[in-house]
């Protein structure tokens, strides 16, 4: 059976996975800067420098840009996760260092820095190796798709 560009069908297992993984991670980051959004308005991360509030608010368009990239089996994909990732922990790290020097243990909770650190660990980490399957199997994918038109 011959699958269109963008379906995993053709990807390995672990990419699945590891694709899958990406998608409700940013899935999730999409929903959460979504909500802060619509709770807080434009000024819903008031308390961080201006910069960190473009970025937290651009987040919501990178989080879903990764996840249709990452739906379509697109190359630009894992890049763009990677440095979506990169960029959003570390402003989040930036914002949040005084406050966890001081109250450390605070910060070992299943919501705020902690899956944000661990999630852009599992991204940067597979980033280069989800990227280089998409890529190898990318040509074809649409040699398959010349030959069906």
């Amino acid at each position: 059976m011959v699958r269109g560009p963008g379906m995993w069908g053709d990807l390995p297992r672990r990419a699945r996975w590891v694709a899958a993984g990406y998608v409700v991670g940013f899935a999730e980051g999409f929903c959460s800067h979504a909500y802060s959004l619509w709770t807080g308005g434009i000024h819903a991360y008031g308390r961080d420098p201006v910069l960190i509030q473009v970025l937290f608010h651009a987040m919501l368009v990178f989080d879903a840009l990764a996840v249709v990239l990452i739906i379509r089996a697109s190359p630009a994909g894992p890049p763009l996760a990677a440095a979506a990732m990169l960029a959003d922990a570390s402003a989040n790290w930036w914002t949040q260092a005084p406050d966890m020097a001081r109250h450390p243990l605070r910060y070992l909770v299943p919501f705020g820095l902690l899956p944000i650190t661990l999630f852009g660990v599992f991204v940067l980490v597979t980033a280069i190796p989800l990227y280089q399957t998409i890529a190898a199997r990318r040509p074809a994918a649409d040699q398959a798709s010349r030959q069906l038109a």
